[in-house]
């Protein structure tokens, strides 16, 4: 299993660009944190930081979109480094204001979610030129499987991060520190050979761009619920371990859930799986939703752990078979934009989730709150197969598109011998 990782680790670029997007990415990862924790610093309200918390949420669930079309259309370089700097700019406003006054703080959190790049969707986007100069397109679907479980570390270590920084310095100093080494990160991947190469193959224009597909759509829809039930199982889990033992028990089930997702990704990339992967997501889906099932049983902690990292084994695996199928679905020159919406959808459906969960939990107890989980992740897969000829109808033609983007990087001639497309998106 681990030779297979090391090898895609060491094609060229390959290790720069994931690290550099794990840095890129910590501002969000951690920005849920950080604004809670520097807001009660301030002397705000948890209502106030919630408020917050959501506001940067909402933009960045806006933003990743329209930045991911604007990748597509005008290249990495020129929107991920500028988006990264105002962003970072937006936070370090918020840090320094603080929130007097308020509406300014509402402003610079809005601002730096609006603008947090869409790195997701451009790693996605680069990894199939990058395997193909390397004469290793067959290692796709590892480098989808690792980008997938690679997303479990930087949300646990993220968060770990701002408390460090918290403890050695303050609120204000962990919001500046972790948005600089963010841009950081950004400047790694953009000034690297792929990323300055890279070139979206030419789109259609269309006002809806990537949402134009049908296929797109019905996989942003099953992947909203599967989002609906990740945030409702945070809820529930606070809720769970109130009465089971306080803070230490949630740290126990979050962490019991990302090693679930971190094992079963590691496994999953490591062997090529046959079949389309449409057919094969399903799959995953309903496992998953079989997984989420149990929880609602709510038994003692240590039952309850193994059920958590049963829970997590599969997310990571449809993870990164639907990075696959976007890049089947994606009409053509809108691969960063699709990837995006696949982040967005995600997104949205985890604050569902926690909406939903939290009066599920008043109402009618904790095990209400985990019950959310498994109707969600049952309703990801009603869509899926509802949408089943959709999804099985409109991928293929559209495969072959995607590496003739990969392909301009390096060869224009023989982009059209393979059929991956350049983007990809997590």
């Amino acid at each position: 299993m681990a030779t297979g990782y090391a090898e895609l680790l060491r094609t060229r670029h390959a290790a720069r660009l994931l690290i550099g997007t794990l840095v890129g990415r910590l501002p969000n990862a951690t920005a849920h944190v950080a604004i809670v924790l520097f807001i009660r610093a301030e002397g705000g309200s948890y209502t106030l930081a919630g408020m917050l918390a959501a506001v940067y949420g909402l933009a960045t669930a806006v933003g990743q979109p329209l930045l991911g079309r604007a990748v597509d259309l005008y290249g990495q370089p020129r929107v991920m480094l500028p988006a990264a700097a105002v962003s970072a700019l937006g936070m370090a406003l918020f840090a320094l204001v603080g929130l007097e006054p308020l509406p300014v703080a509402y402003v610079a959190v809005l601002v730096a979610g609006l603008l947090t790049p869409p790195l997701e969707g451009g790693l996605r986007a680069l990894w199939p030129g990058v395997l193909r100069r390397e004469g290793r397109p067959d290692r796709l679907h590892t480098a989808y499987a690792l980008d997938a479980v690679a997303q479990e570390v930087i949300f646990t270590v993220g968060p770990m991060l701002v408390t460090l920084f918290v403890v050695l310095w303050s609120e204000a100093a962990a919001l500046l520190v972790i948005n600089a080494i963010g841009v950081a990160g950004a400047l790694s991947v953009v000034v690297s050979r792929p990323s300055r190469d890279w070139r979206s193959a030419p789109r259609e224009a269309h006002w809806l761009g990537a949402l134009r597909s049908p296929g797109l759509l019905a996989l942003l829809g099953a992947f909203f619920f599967i989002g609906t039930a990740l945030g409702s199982i945070t809820v529930a889990a606070v809720a769970y371990s109130d009465v089971h033992g306080g803070e230490t028990v949630y740290g126990l089930l979050m962490s019991a859930l990302g090693f679930g997702a971190l094992v079963g990704g590691m496994a999953y990339g490591a062997r090529q799986w046959p079949g389309a992967p449409e057919r094969r997501l399903r799959l995953l889906v309903a496992l998953l939703a079989a997984g989420y099932l149990p929880l609602a049983l709510t038994p003692g902690v240590v039952p309850m752990t193994v059920l958590a990292v049963v829970s997590g084994v599969f997310l990571a695996p449809a993870l990164a078979c639907a990075f696959l199928v976007v890049d089947r679905h994606a009409p053509r020159g809108t691969v960063t934009e699709a990837f995006s919406w696949l982040v967005t959808a995600f997104g949205v459906g985890a604050a569902a989730g926690t909406a939903a969960a939290g009066p599920a939990v008043e109402f009618s107890g904790t095990p209400a709150g985990f019950a959310v989980a498994g109707a969600a992740g049952c309703v990801a897969l009603l869509v899926l197969i509802a949408t089943g000829k959709v999804l099985a109808g409109s991928g293929g033609d559209r495969g072959t598109a995607a590496v003739v983007e990969a392909g301009r990087e390096s060869d224009r001639n023989s982009a059209a011998e393979h059929g991956f497309r350049a983007g990809r998106k997590a």
